[in-house]
C-alpha cells in the first residue's frame, strides 16, 4: 500500500568523525554489512515497508558505489513513473565538514523535491543508524501529535560517544541537544518527521546558516516548533568509526540479536545479484558465520562475515573477520581480528593479525582497466 502522507528523505553526503581506510573510495552509505546489504539498504527499506514510493538520496562527491548500488531503485519499488527515487546533488562542504547529518545547505539544494511533493510529511534519515522499524507508526503518531517534528530515539544501551543526545520534558517534547549518551540516555537515531511546509519555512529563515545541521540552527526555536519525541525500543546498531562497525558486525553474528534486526514482516531489500549459491568443499569447515552467495570454502572460517564471491583455499583459516568482495585467501594462510576490504589477495602461507581491541584494516584494492 502507498502511503500518500508522506515522502522520503535520505542524506548520505557526510562522513565519519574518524579516518577510515574503508572509506577512502566509498561513502558510509555503501558500506558493505552482513556481508549481502549495505548501510542505505536499512533507512530504504524502512521507508519501503511503511510505502513511501517517493525517497530523495543526497549524494556525497565519492558517489560511484552507491549509484551502482541504488540502481533505478527497482528493490525498494522506487523504479516508477510517478515519484520514485530522486538522486540528489550534494554539496562539497557535506563531506568536509564532519558529523554533520542534516546538512542545511544540501536541503536548501534540494529543495525543489518538497516543493513538488503533495504529502503533507517528509521522513528524514541517516544511514549509519542501522534499524528496523515501522516508520508508518510513527507517521501516524506525529500525526496525532500535532507537531512540527518528531524525532526518533531509544534508550541507549551501552556507552555511546558518537550519537546526538535528546533532553525531553515529561510532555515527549525535546528541550536541548548533547553529544555522546550514557547508559539509559535518550539517543537520537538520526530519523525524523517534519511537516514538509515547516521544513520549506526553515529552509528560507535559516537560509543565511546553510553550513550547520538542522538541528542546530532550530536548537534556539525548539519551543517555538514543537519538538516531539518517538521511542523505539527495538534493536539499533550505529557504526561510527572501524571499531564500532567491527564490534557490531561481529555482534550480528548472534542469532538472539540478528533475528531483532530481521524480521519476515519488514524485510530488508538489497541489490540482486545473479550469483549462485556458496559452494563448500568435501574437508571444509565453516561455524557460525555468514557466508554470502558466490563464496567457494575449501578451508576454515570461523565466527566471520563474508561478502560476494571469497575464496578461502584450502588450509587457509579465517576467524572473528570481515571479508569483503572478491577477496582470495590462499592455501595455508592466516587471517585473525581483520576487516580485509574488496579484490585483496592474501597470499599463501601468511598471517595477517590483529586483536579484538585494534582491529587489522586491509584497504580495498582497486580493479586495473
Amino acid at each position: 500500500m502507498i502511503n500518500r502522507k508522506a515522502i522520503g528523505y535520505i542524506t548520505a553526503n557526510y562522513t565519519s568523525k574518524e579516518h577510515s581506510a574503508l572509506l577512502e573510495s566509498r561513502p558510509l552509505a555503501s558500506v558493505p554489512f552482513m556481508g549481502r546489504y549495505r548501510l542505505i539498504d536499512f533507512p530504504l527499506s524502512n521507508m519501503m515497508n511503511a510505502g513511501i514510493r517517493t525517497v530523495g538520496v543526497v549524494l556525497p562527491g565519492n558517489y560511484r558505489s552507491l549509484v551502482d548500488h541504488l540502481g533505478s531503485g527497482r528493490e525498494w519499488e522506487l523504479d516508477r513513473k510517478k515519484g520514485g527515487l530522486f538522486l540528489l546533488q550534494g554539496s562539497a562542504y557535506g563531506t568536509a565538514k564532519k558529523g554533520i547529518r542534516f546538512l542545511l545547505r544540501d536541503i536548501n539544494t534540494n529543495k525543489m523535491l518538497f516543493q513538488r511533493a503533495s504529502e503533507p510529511y517528509v521522513v528524514m534519515s541517516a544511514t549509519n543508524i542501522v534499524f528496523n522499524m515501522d516508520l508508518s507508526d510513527v507517521i501516524d503518531a506525529h500525526e496525532r501529535s500535532g507537531s512540527g517534528v518528531t524525532m526518533i530515539y531509544k534508550k541507549a544501551d551501552r556507552q555511546l560517544d558518537d550519537v546526538t543526545k535528546l533532553e525531553i520534558d515529561d510532555n515527549g517534547r525535546v528541550t536541548n541537544l548533547g553529544s555522546g549518551c550514557a547508559y539509559g540516555e535518550n539517543e537520537f537515531l538520526d530519523c525524523f518527521i517534519i511537516n514538509r511546509e515547516l521544513l520549506l519555512q526553515i529552509c528560507e529563515e535559516y537560509e543565511t546558516l546553510d553550513y550547520l545541521d538542522l538541528f542546530d540552527a532550530i536548537r534556539s526555536d525548539f519551543g517555538r516548533i514543537d519538538v516531539c519525541t518517538y521511542e523505539f525500543k527495538g534493536l539499533a546498531v550505529g557504526m561510527f568509526s572501524e571499531e564500532t562497525y567491527y564490534r557490531r558486525s561481529m555482534e550480528m553474528l548472534n542469532p538472539d540479536v540478528m533475528h531483532q534486526l530481521f524480521t519476515h514482516s519488514r524485510p530488508i531489500m538489497t541489490k540482486a545479484h545473479d550469483t549462485p549459491p556458496a559452494k563448500y568443499s568435501s574437508g571444509s569447515n565453516a561455524t557460525n558465520s555468514f557466508i554470502s552467495a558466490g563464496c567457494r570454502i575449501d578451508g576454515t572460517v570461523r565466527g566471520s562475515t563474508l561478502s560476494r564471491d571469497v575464496v578461502v583455499e584450502s588450509g587457509a583459516y579465517v576467524a572473528n573477520s570481515i571479508i569483503m568482495q572478491g577477496c582470495v585467501i590462499k592455501r595455508g594462510a592466516r587471517v585473525e581480528n581483520a576487516i580485509v576490504d574488496k579484490n585483496n589477495v592474501i597470499e599463501a602461507g601468511t598471517v595477517v593479525s590483529g586483536t579484538p581491541d585494534n582491529v587489522l584494516v586491509i584497504p580495498k584494492v582497486p580493479l586495473s582497466n
